[in-house]
């Protein structure tokens, strides 16, 4: 699960150069938006993969198969990470995504511009693929073994809640990029 997350991490990393290619006041905004939904979204996940590790040192994806007959709690927030990595609405993920490919088609505006967009929503559209692969393991797949139910420390769970709450809250109230437009301009 750690090596899916560094391979998403990769990703990620290619929707903010798109965020910085943009060259303006808008795409430093959707920098600053997607960047605080990644850390919000990649905080939750690792803290599920963590608080799994440290209960039942389990790391493989096989291994989070059937987690929410288990662990509801654990499984939801992990889900709610993934559909935000993914850009799913209405979480916080789909607004930052939406807003580093506008930010970056109000930039020159020139057609290699629309090209490297392009690309980025269909990578956007495989890695969809990917991320659903988690949810399916949680949800739907059976174990013959599956994780055993756990209660995960206090500071793991504050922790969990706080990233859930981020992920849900930036995606509802996404007026906090017109704030941090508002900011930068």
């Amino acid at each position: 699960m750690k090596r899916f997350l560094a391979f998403s991490s990769i990703s990620q990393a290619g929707y903010i150069m798109l965020a910085i290619i943009g060259d303006n006041a808008m795409g430093v905004s959707a920098l600053m938006f997607y960047t605080l939904v990644y850390i919000f979204s990649n905080l939750a996940a690792f803290g599920v993969i963590g608080a799994i590790e440290n209960a039942t040192g389990k790391l493989d994806m096989s291994d989070y198969n059937g987690l929410y007959k288990t662990n509801p709690r654990l499984a939801v927030t992990m889900m709610l990470a993934m559909f935000s990595l993914a850009g799913i609405p209405p979480f916080a993920g789909f607004f930052s995504k939406f807003f580093v490919f506008t930010s970056t088609l109000n930039g020159t505006g020139s057609t290699a511009l629309y090209v490297l967009v392009l690309i980025a929503l269909i990578n956007t559209i495989i890695s969809l693929y990917y991320y659903l692969l988690v949810v399916k393991a949680m949800f739907i797949n059976d174990s013959e073994t599956p994780i055993a139910n756990f209660r995960s420390a206090c500071s793991e769970r504050l922790g969990m809640w706080i990233c859930v709450a981020g992920i849900i809250g930036l995606g509802i109230v996404s007026y906090f990029y017109d704030y941090l437009l508002t900011v930068v301009a």
